[in-house]
């Protein structure tokens, strides 16, 4: 039998539909699984394959019988460039993956040809890469300066929800709703506000969907509560994806919500930590506590000698609260000594630093039977 690439497999199915596929260094599974979410409410029963887990379509992918496919599409390895959608998205573009890249440039490049392979590119001008690089067919942004199609003004977090109004070419279109919180993901859904325009839904329709998508698995994703402490798993694992989750916590703690927001980091591939070991130092600024472990190897060969240490070392440069704790297997016994009732704890990380989530409420659970 033959065996094919992921990526030619996705290409051929990309070919074979009216596609939209989402590519960018942040906000891919968010943006792709809440276009698949709107189209699905919209009746449109489209065929759908994101990089996370969806329960709306319990998994990652979901067949459809209409037209469209909603799929994302990733840089990591290269192939992004083997992808020509009718509609392309693109959100962010940084330096992510240097085990792939030399530099930004060599990224660039690549984002470009996926972008001259697209019928219609819809970008953000909130990237500065994006806004001096690429042209756009449909644009969008935070900024309402910036003189992007589409926009948004008065964004306020509210009773645990995001709220803008939006904006269509000057033309108010209504208020969106974003339960899943953070700017970013006001971003996001404004992504998803311009494909669903684009395709002729009305907005009522795609914010009526909106205010209802609870978000991808691993995506701020709420694991469960105890001993008054809430627990989160999120994937975030570049610094800017760090900048943006933790300002996300930070507005549920001014919010009044929780009473701190505590860092529970695992640094992901010895390649990416050390190209941004400096950037990792400064993006925990938003956190009250901040606890790092070892470096997740992914399969790595660690040849430049990077440690957990190191990282722990440039976080302490920035932050008073700043722990190290390389060992996974007693991290639990660890974090019961920081935790505190009213917190919110954030495992951070795109490795296996979410198992020590279920070992924690089972902690809790077994200290709550002593004591009765």
């Amino acid at each position: 039998y033959p065996i094919f690439h992921r990526s030619d497999v996705l290409a051929a199915l990309i070919a074979d539909y009216d596609s939209i596929a989402v590519a960018g260094t942040h906000g891919k599974t968010t943006t792709s699984s809440l276009i698949g979410y709107v189209l699905l409410e919209a009746g449109l029963d489209p065929t759908i394959i994101v990089g996370g887990e969806v329960d709306a379509w319990e998994g990652n992918a979901r067949l459809g019988q209409g037209r469209f496919l909603v799929a994302e599409a990733d840089e990591s390895d290269g192939s992004l460039t083997k992808h020509a959608p009718k509609i392309g998205v693109i959100t962010n573009i940084e330096l992510d993956h240097p085990d792939h890249y030399q530099n930004l440039s060599e990224v660039i490049d690549t984002f470009h040809e996926f972008a001259h392979q697209c019928q219609i590119l819809v970008a953000c001008l909130d990237c500065d890469t994006i806004a001096e690089h690429f042209r756009p067919t449909i644009t969008y942004s935070l900024d309402p300066e910036k003189g992007a199609d589409y926009t948004v003004s008065e964004i306020i977090y509210e009773q645990g929800m995001m709220k803008a109004s939006v904006w269509e070419k000057g033309s108010y279109l209504g208020q969106m709703e974003v339960k899943i919180p953070g700017q970013h993901n006001i971003s996001n859904a404004l992504a998803v506000v311009a494909i669903g325009r684009y395709l002729g839904l009305e907005f009522a329709v795609i914010a009526d969907a909106i205010a209802t998508f609870a978000g991808a698995k691993r995506r701020f994703e709420h694991k469960g509560e105890a001993n008054g402490i809430t627990f989160i798993d999120d994937y975030a694992h570049h610094p800017s994806e760090l900048l943006a989750t933790l300002a996300a916590a930070k507005l549920k703690v001014e919010g009044k919500q929780y009473q701190r927001s505590i860092a529970i980091f695992q640094p992901h591939r010895y390649s990416r930590t050390t190209t941004f070991l400096e950037e990792f130092g400064s993006a925990f600024s938003s956190a009250d506590v901040v606890v790092l472990t070892d470096i997740y190897s992914a399969g790595e060969v660690n040849i430049n000698h990077v440690t957990g240490q190191q990282v722990a070392e440039q976080v302490r440069k920035h932050h008073k609260n700043a722990y190290y704790h390389p060992e996974l297997s007693s991290l639990g016994q660890f974090l019961l000594e920081i935790l505190q009732p009213g917190d919110l704890a954030l495992f951070l990380g795109a490795g296996n630093l979410n198992q020590v989530i279920p070992e924690m409420l089972s902690l809790y659970c077994e200290q709550l039977a002593v004591r009765v």
